[in-house]
């Protein structure tokens, strides 16, 4: 991957044992917590120039330290008097060029995980190449979500994914939207008669979608269905037999109103039902729980039934003033939308763990979970780090309930017991529910295909734990290589769906109308 024609930048693991060799190594302030750098090897002559490579002496720095040119969830900046004054902040000098950048275009990002290729963020090198299709779709766009958006048009047996936009809460990036849009358009000759959205009604992407429209049909399509046609698409699936979707990430508008991200679908196509969820806890605040994991430790806390104990990392992170507010907050679920995100509880063990409480990055907070599992990767499971679940009721979705869960890391962290033991226990515990809804599932179903999708699977312990479990059981595995598993790939699997609609007002899955949105701030991180 590094050394191929697309030079993308490659997660590599961070070692702990790394002595600087020639005088380079990356300073403890390069990507603090992660337990990964991003290495990227030269693929411009001026970069070349910059490294001193072929130059006479050889001399030359051996190692660049390198962020991209655009404010934090803003597009790239490509014209140079912008740069000069939007980036003036944070730039102590200049490399400018007297040659205009005509199409913006942001470096693609990918990890390894079983040895196996998994795109993080599809972009320079590998958009706008197509995607061959296992279904025919007729001619459509679809804007993907309001987080790492990329949109993808696409006819017949032909998508074309576009790079990465950005994040869709600013003008700039709307912008960005359109502009790619027409340029995409240009180069391939798709003149969609459809597009898709996502169903959330205040999404920026979706109300894009409804003011570009234009009198042409635009089909709600329901996030986490995308997420798993996105990757029944990327596998081949003709989408004749269903699958069971695991789709875990931070947010997704539900069909009953609530934010969903611990899902477990059967589905196609054609549409999907909801066979298992991670049971409802309350979002307080909706975006400050995301930013202040401690926040979500002790809704979680209180979910279950626990007392939040002046002793646990996260009440000890609760600000004195904040935590009687957060406490009348839950009691009477003031701006507390029902979630059962799964990035939410990976917030909150992160918290209760004493390993992160505030989110300065997006998943800050679980990627630090990953990093600390790391330090034990050889620890047995525990049974008392469970999931209660109980039976399904005909027509009803079964809950799992992580309160067992929470009070065996409650136990353990009042215990003394390690963080990274905490962190490697918990990965071993949604492994293992992962296994035993699925076993459900199949046992019920007949199903025997399983489909990881959602931001939480860029986690390679855990989807590494969840792929080799299910094959354990003879389930058929799919996940994603090419198309990120994230919210940059949900716009193939919106126009999938939306592109084997027979009537263009039909919905995925949904009545006529949506619920309507209960209160929640719409910028939620994955």
């Amino acid at each position: 991957l590094l050394a191929g024609s697309v030079r993308p930048v490659v997660l590599l693991r961070r070692r702990d044992d790394a002595r600087p060799r020639h005088g380079a190594a990356p300073a403890e302030a390069v990507a603090p917590g992660s337990p990964d750098l991003g290495f990227m090897l030269p693929y411009t002559p001026v970069h070349h120039l910059l490294l001193g490579l072929g130059a006479p002496d050889g001399e030359g720095p051996r190692l660049l330290v390198m962020t991209s040119g655009n404010l934090s969830g803003e597009p790239i900046v490509t014209d140079d008097d912008e740069a000069l004054t939007g980036l003036a902040g944070l730039a102590d000098a200049w490399l400018l060029h007297d040659r205009p950048i005509h199409v913006p275009c942001d470096d693609s990002v990918v990890r390894v995980c079983d040895g196996e290729q998994l795109t993080l963020r599809r972009s320079r090198g590998y958009a706008p190449l197509p995607v061959t299709l296992p279904v025919e779709v007729a001619p459509a766009l679809a804007v993907g979500g309001d987080l790492k958006n990329a949109f993808c048009l696409g006819e017949g047996r032909q998508a074309w994914l576009s790079a990465h936009i950005g994040d869709m809460d600013d003008l700039a990036t709307q912008l960005a939207l359109a502009s790619a849009e027409r340029q995409l358009e240009s180069i391939t000759g798709v003149r969609p008669g459809r597009l898709a959205a996502d169903l959330h009604p205040a999404y920026r992407s979706t109300r894009w979608a409804h003011g570009h429209a234009a009198g042409r049909p635009v089909v709600p399509v329901q996030h986490h269905h995308a997420h798993v046609a996105a990757a029944m698409a990327e596998n081949g699936l003709d989408g004749t037999q269903p699958v069971i979707g695991v789709a875990f990430d931070g947010t997704g508008y539900g069909l009953d109103g609530a934010v969903w991200g611990g899902e477990f679908l059967m589905a196609d196509y054609a549409g999907f039902s909801r066979f298992a969820h991670l049971a409802y806890v309350p979002l307080p605040g909706g975006d400050a729980a995301v930013r202040r994991p401690y926040r979500m430790a002790l809704a979680h806390l209180r979910a279950a039934g626990l007392a939040a104990d002046p002793r646990l990392p996260c009440t000890r992170a609760c600000p004195p003033g904040e935590l009687p507010v957060l406490s009348r907050q839950l009691t009477r679920e003031l701006n507390c939308v029902p979630t059962s995100s799964m990035g939410r509880l990976f917030d909150a063990v992160s918290s209760l763990a004493g390993i992160c409480h505030h989110a300065g990055y997006e998943a800050q907070a679980a990627i630090e979970l990953e990093a600390a599992t790391l330090r034990e990767p050889a620890l047995p499971e525990d049974g008392r780090y469970a999931f209660r679940s109980g039976s399904r009721r005909p027509g009803e979705p079964l809950a799992a309930d992580p309160a067992p869960l929470l009070a065996a890391v409650v136990e353990d962290v009042l215990g003394g017991t390690p963080a990274a033991v905490v962190a490697a226990r918990f990965h071993h515990a949604v492994a293992r529910l992962v296994r035993t809804i699925c076993a459900a599932a199949r046992s019920e179903t007949g199903v025997e295909t399983v489909a990881l999708t959602g931001g939480v699977f860029a986690n390679v312990v855990l989807s590494s734990a969840c792929a080799r479990g299910l094959r354990e059981d003879g389930f058929t595995v799919l996940r994603h290589r090419r198309i990120p598993p994230n919210d940059g790939g949900l716009a193939l699997g919106q126009l999938v769906v939306a592109g084997r609609v027979t009537d263009p007002s039909a919905r995925s899955g949904v009545t006529d109308r949506p619920a309507a949105v209960p209160g929640t701030p719409r910028r939620e991180r994955q």
